[in-house]
């Protein structure tokens, strides 16, 4: 009955010393060694069989990262796990203690498309590591083949030519990454996002040279309210892309896991567009589509046809089952200005739910690393640029 470890890791802004990833921002080598030193060591006490990596600018720093937590884990092991000649090995606890190498695991970068390496103005993408390999190549979504548009119909009592307008999008602001894990005898598709921030998406004039929204002197609160609108519709665009991969892996009943930073909480609407709906609890109650007169409601048969094919497609948060379970009332992965919430996500389609049809195994723990974050509100704690700003998640799964 093999277990596995499956883990989302915002790294915060990976790259090399001495390189401007955003406008004025880079590490000193001593910087860098910092932050290397830490990313190593969390992924140290992480000791995830599968990885899903964040804010990644460059490949090669990756990979030195994971070189340094190699170096460290065969360390640790030496110090704590007896030689094969003493007979007490064997014993759960050493196995526990030990540290499994990555130097045989596969990585997928997926980096970001519109990352021309134009010092200062560096986009990140996002990174698999997994130490069972991949069963396929990886797939990247990014560029849409045909641009996503979202029609809007004009509002009821309005008539004529009345143009409700369309949002169009053309590319994710960065890459999903999409790779397929063999774990036992099953294989799991693994989704890797990060979804456009909160941050306010400010329109810059034609020869200007900013966003009048930008400068704080002239502070506009209307005109910094539609820059978050802007952040919060491509951000739902973005979710529906990630939802319809799914979909499609769904349709063939292939296991699915989402992770990354998902910017928002698991009921925000983005996010409940990436899990899916829930089933209205009867739908006996409720008048159908086509209905003619008062008492038009769905049967008792499509009752159960339309739960069913609700929950075929459903994901579910593994914070919220690992917190039913636990009884633990909060996990957070974000902390700022006073707010702690969880904006880093595992999501589980139903063939990881013990009660569901055809299972295929069941989270047992849900693991949060976040005694590095500060809450940004408090002058006595202040913020370490050089640390991850994201709390990281693991799920532990046990396959059947």
């Amino acid at each position: 009955m093999p277990r596995f470890t499956i883990a989302s890791f915002n790294v915060k802004n990976l790259i090399g010393a001495d390189q401007e990833y955003y406008e004025f921002q880079s590490y000193t080598p001593e910087e860098y060694a910092w932050k290397e030193d830490w990313v190593a060591e969390q992924l140290l006490s992480m000791n995830a069989d599968i990885v899903c990596f964040q804010e990644i600018f460059d490949g090669d720093a990756l990979r030195s990262v994971i070189d340094e937590t190699d170096e460290r884990g065969n360390a640790l092991n030496d110090a704590s796990i007896p030689d094969k000649s003493k007979g007490y090995h064997k014993k759960a606890i050493f196995r526990k203690l030990g540290y499994t190498p990555y130097d045989e695991a596969a990585l997928a970068f997926a980096p970001n498309s519109a990352d021309e390496g134009v010092p200062g103005q560096r986009r990140p993408g996002v990174a698999i590591l997994s130490r069972f390999g991949f069963v396929e190549p990886p797939e990247i979504i990014q560029d849409l083949d045909e641009p996503l548009e979202i029609p809007f119909q004009p509002l009821r009592g309005l008539t004529g030519d009345k143009d409700a307008g369309v949002f169009r999008l053309h590319r994710i602001s960065r890459p999903i990454l999409k790779v397929r894990v063999p774990v036992g005898e099953q294989v799991i598709t693994v989704f890797n996002c990060h979804l456009k921030s909160k941050l306010g998406e400010y329109h810059k004039p034609a020869g200007a040279e900013f966003a009048p929204e930008q400068d704080l002197t002239r502070y506009d609160p209307l005109g910094r309210a539609m820059g978050s609108l802007r952040s919060a519709v491509r951000r739902m665009a973005e979710a529906w892309v990630l939802r319809r991969a799914i979909l499609e892996e769904l349709k063939f009943n292939r296991p699915v896991m989402v992770l990354g930073d998902f910017n928002d909480g698991e009921h925000a609407v983005s996010s409940e567009i990436i899990s899916g709906e829930i089933p209205f609890k009867n739908y006996g109650w409720m008048l159908r589509h086509d209905a003619k007169e008062y008492n038009d409601r769905y049967s008792k048969e499509e009752n159960l046809q339309i739960t069913a094919d609700v929950e075929r497609v459903r994901l579910h948060s593994a914070e919220k089952l690992f917190v039913k379970k636990s009884l633990r009332d909060m996990v957070y992965t974000s902390a700022f200005g006073g707010v702690y919430e969880s904006i880093d996500q595992i999501f589980l389609s139903r063939h990881f739910l013990p009660e569901a049809d055809n299972t295929m195994g069941e989270m047992e723990y849900f693991s949060v690393f976040n005694d590095h974050l500060t809450d940004g509100s408090h002058p006595e704690a202040p913020y370490n640029k050089l640390a991850s700003d994201h709390g990281q998640i693991m799920a532990h799964i046990r396959v059947d």
